[in-house]
């Protein structure tokens, strides 16, 4: 990313992946271990209490299979601290190849158990400024006809969605070209709009972390994207702010966009921001960092709807300080974060 949030971008072939994962669950499999695939039941992923946290819990990411792979190994413990991660509820990164088949796969495994499913859509054109994460709907229709196939692959079931993580961040800070400004918010309006209109759907736009900049600065822009109509904003996605900051970060906000609610990541903000090296980087696979509160709706102020993964802890934010690709699996640096974390 451009120095703020060191997003994943879970596409290609593991987005296939997970499609078949998600058809898999409808079929009544859980994770699968390192045997052929079958499932190890010690290495079985279950959901959280619907009560506390109604999100679906995915029982084949990464996580589960690493949890699965050390426990075929006898690394009990190592498998033990990876299920901290494989447990909980992550979001799903809709890739740009298979949105409605993607969409249609998490939502009715989520469905089928129960829950809700919460989706990361990320696919605006001229995404990330050419940073760890580029890439994008090659124009605005685009851009249009994948935000269709995602509503269609929804339908009428129940979807948080975060949309477009950095989008109207880089609006402000002018990474984004001149040129492609107006034709973006166009888009996130778009949609806002599209996604609002389906049953059962809850939608956040980014609205950046608090260590990017005052909330005088983006509010506006929120507004100009179609904050009103959609369910409110999404703070520290992808980013190790506190959880306290991030309260403090998005009241400020919301008391200039008429109360509206937001939702906060904790996926890895235990031991706050990292602070040392380059400062244009320090986003971006951190050492020392730690898992944060766990996805709940019980939050500590009724204006935050939740605290959510919706990073997916344990997969890189790109290559750097030894990581692989953005939004590919890095098992020991998912090991220390799961270990720095509290048990």
């Amino acid at each position: 990313m451009y120095g703020s949030q060191g997003t994943p971008v879970p596409f290609g072939t593991r987005a296939s992946a997970l499609v078949l994962g998600a058809a898999l669950l409808l079929a009544g499999c859980s994770s699968g271990g390192g045997d052929g695939g079958k499932p190890d039941a010690g290495a079985k992923i279950g959901q959280q209490p619907g009560g506390t946290d109604p999100i679906w819990v995915n029982p084949d990411t990464n996580a589960a299979r690493q949890v699965a792979a050390y426990a075929k190994a006898g690394k009990t413990a190592d498998a033990e601290q990876i299920r901290k991660i494989a447990e909980q509820p992550t979001g799903e990164w809709i890739g740009p190849e298979n949105p409605e088949a993607e969409a249609q796969g998490f939502t009715e495994a989520a469905d089928k158990a129960g829950r809700t499913a919460l989706l990361v859509l990320y696919n605006i054109p001229h995404r990330d400024c050419g940073q760890y994460s580029q890439g994008g709907a090659g124009d605005g229709d685009s851009y249009r006809a994948w935000i269709d196939a995602v509503a269609q692959g929804i339908a009428d079931r129940s979807a948080t969605l975060i949309l477009e993580p950095d989008a109207l961040l880089h609006l402000v800070d002018g990474c984004t070209p001149a040129q492609f400004q107006d034709e973006r918010y166009d888009l996130l309006n778009y949609a806002i709009t599209k996604l609002k209109s389906l049953p059962h759907t809850k939608v956040y736009l980014d609205a950046g972390n608090a260590g990017w900049g005052h909330p005088d600065e983006i509010y506006q822009p929120l507004q100009r994207a179609g904050i009103a109509k959609a369910d409110g904003f999404a703070v520290n996605v992808s980013n190790f702010y506190s959880t306290q900051d991030s309260i403090a970060y998005g009241k400020q906000l919301s008391a200039k966009t008429d109360n509206k609610h937001f939702v906060i990541d904790t996926s890895r903000n235990g031991n706050g921001p990292y602070t040392a090296g380059d400062e244009d980087e320090n986003w971006c696979n951190p050492p020392g960092r730690s898992l944060g509160e766990t996805p709940t709706t019980k939050t500590a102020d009724p204006l935050v709807d939740a605290y959510l993964w919706i990073k997916r802890p344990g997969e890189s934010d790109g290559e750097c300080k030894g990581g692989p690709k953005a939004g590919e699996w890095w098992a020991s640096y998912a090991l220390k974060l799961a270990k720095a974390s509290t048990p």
